[in-house]
Parts: C-alpha cells; sequence; structure tokens
C-alpha cells in the first residue's frame, strides 16, 4: 500500500488533498515540510503531497528552497477547494470567544470574520493541530480556524461556517516523489517544473528568460531564492506550460542552458484541470 507524508494533522488540509489523490493510501502526518521530504528521501513514505500556492495568501510552503536540495521530483499537481469554520468546545458561542488559534494562512484568509470578531489571533503548526489545541483545551474563550472535518474529528461545535473571505478560495498541492516519472507528450496539457543559477554575467537573467518569450512559453510561476552565503548568483525555481520533448519548450530550454551555470528538471506531471477552468472564467 502507498505511503504518502505531507504536513498537518489529521483533518488538515493537507489531509483532505492527500485522501482526495490516493484514497487508498496510509496517510503519515509530519510536524514540517522538511519532514515530510525526509520521509520521502529516506524510504518511509512513497510519495509527499504538500502546498505551495494559495490564491488569497499566495505562497505556502518553501518548496521551491526545499525541493532543489531534497533530490525529489514533481510528479503531479492538485487543486483543493479550501474552507473554513470558526470551532469551539461544544456549548460555546461567538460572545464568549476571545482567541481565535489556526495556521497563520488560514489568519490571513479569514481576515474579515476576525476584524468582525475583534478576537486576538494566535498561530498554530496547522490548522488542525489549532482544532486539536481547542478540544484540550476546553475553554470556551478559545475557537479555531480549521477545516469543517476537523470539527468532526476533535467533537467541536461549528460556531460560524465558511468564514474564508474567498467563496473560491484554492489551494494548490504538487506530488512529490524519488522516481522521476515523466509524463508522456501527448496533446493533454503538460507542466514542467525547473531549478536553475544563472551566470555571474550582466543582463544573465533577463537573457535566460528570453527564450521563454522567443519561443511563446508560458511562465506560470517564478521564484528567486540565494544560495549560501555572499554574493553568488541568485537561483531560481520556475514552472512552465508545455513539454520538454515539444519542440517550443526545447528552444527556451536550450537558450536557458546558455546562460545559466546549472539548469535541472524537477518535474513533467499532467496539468490539474483547475488550470483549465482558470482560463474559461
Amino acid at each position: 500500500m502507498t505511503t504518502v507524508a505531507y504536513q498537518g494533522e489529521l483533518g488538515s488540509n493537507s489531509a483532505a488533498a492527500a485522501q482526495d489523490l490516493f484514497p487508498a493510501s496510509t496517510q503519515l502526518p509530519c510536524t514540517s515540510f522538511e519532514q515530510a521530504l525526509d520521509a520521502v528521501t529516506l524510504g518511509t513514505a512513497d510519495l509527499a503531497v504538500i502546498p505551495v500556492d494559495n490564491s488569497a495568501a499566495g505562497r505556502v510552503a518553501d518548496v521551491h528552497h526545499l525541493l532543489p536540495e531534497s533530490g525529489l521530483f514533481v510528479i503531479g499537481e492538485y487543486f483543493l477547494a479550501i474552507h473554513f469554520d470558526l470551532m469551539g468546545i461544544p456549548g460555546t458561542t461567538p460572545d464568549e470567544v476571545e482567541c481565535v488559534r489556526s495556521h497563520v494562512h488560514a489568519l490571513g484568509q479569514c481576515r474579515k470574520v476576525l476584524r468582525e470578531g475583534g478576537w486576538r489571533t494566535l498561530v498554530c503548526d496547522d490548522t488542525a493541530g489549532a482544532a486539536r489545541e481547542v478540544a484540550e483545551l476546553g475553554d470556551p474563550r478559545h475557537a479555531a480556524l480549521a477545516p469543517p472535518s476537523a470539527a468532526r474529528h476533535h467533537g467541536l461545535q461549528v460556531l460560524r461556517a465558511g468564514v474564508e473571505d474567498d467563496p473560491d478560495n484554492t489551494t494548490r498541492f504538487v506530488v512529490l516523489s524519488r522516481e522521476h516519472t515523466v509524463a508522456p507528450l501527448t496533446d493533454q496539457p503538460t507542466m514542467t517544473s525547473l531549478f536553475f543559477a544563472v551566470r555571474n554575467i550582466p543582463s544573465a537573467l533577463y537573457k535566460a528568460l528570453g527564450g521563454f518569450a522567443s519561443s511563446a512559453v508560458n511562465l506560470t510561476k517564478i521564484e528567486s531564492y540565494q544560495m549560501g552565503a555572499g554574493l553568488n548568483p541568485s537561483c531560481f525555481y520556475v514552472e512552465i506550460e508545455g513539454h520538454p520533448d515539444q519542440p517550443h519548450v526545447e528552444l527556451a530550454l536550450q537558450e536557458l542552458r546558455f546562460f545559466s551555470s546549472e539548469v535541472r528538471i524537477l518535474g513533467v506531471y499532467p496539468a490539474h484541470p483547475h488550470r483549465l477552468r482558470e482560463r474559461t472564467v
């Protein structure tokens, strides 16, 4: 049976994504993103499901920094609709609440209800963990923002349902594996994730990215970061639409390699249908 690692506890959005993707799998909750990646690297888990972007809060996890050094590969993506309920111990009313606990990104995705309630907030490791802490405290002054399943899992009462600011709130997850499984070239939309480090010359990034523009390759994500101390050239995590075996993508990658000191393909995988929905809305 496949074992899937994720950051968070049972009842979290990551757990829901893992369950949706691999319903027959064994789930391995982890306390951090690094621990989830290490579980796959060391063979404790077969796959990891990690959130990378949220439509309201932006970047979720530093996968762009962790992935190149992990030795893992992206083999899939998944978009999960995100909903949060305000929950407390049974018998609690919203007027009794003084403090709301949740993950920092969940708090950022529910600003309106927090502002209306005037509650102070407390950042927790994950949303389901916040629900567990409220259940353990047994104090009506404490509530949690968590997915609806967390209330059922921890025996909490929903005080207000669907309190996320954006009803279309969505988080994108990636599936990571030790095996570099490349999606075949078909007529179906494909995504490619890659890492590159530019040469230490003037206009290197401009020239490296120029191939994507001249070859009409859509760049959907770019994240920059430094490797090591000092004034080393920046490294970049990039996602593009297309398959490396497509002629126009191959040309863009050739130009990228010419102006880069290192280029690594981190994953070639089918584009999730949600991307097509975004284009038609």
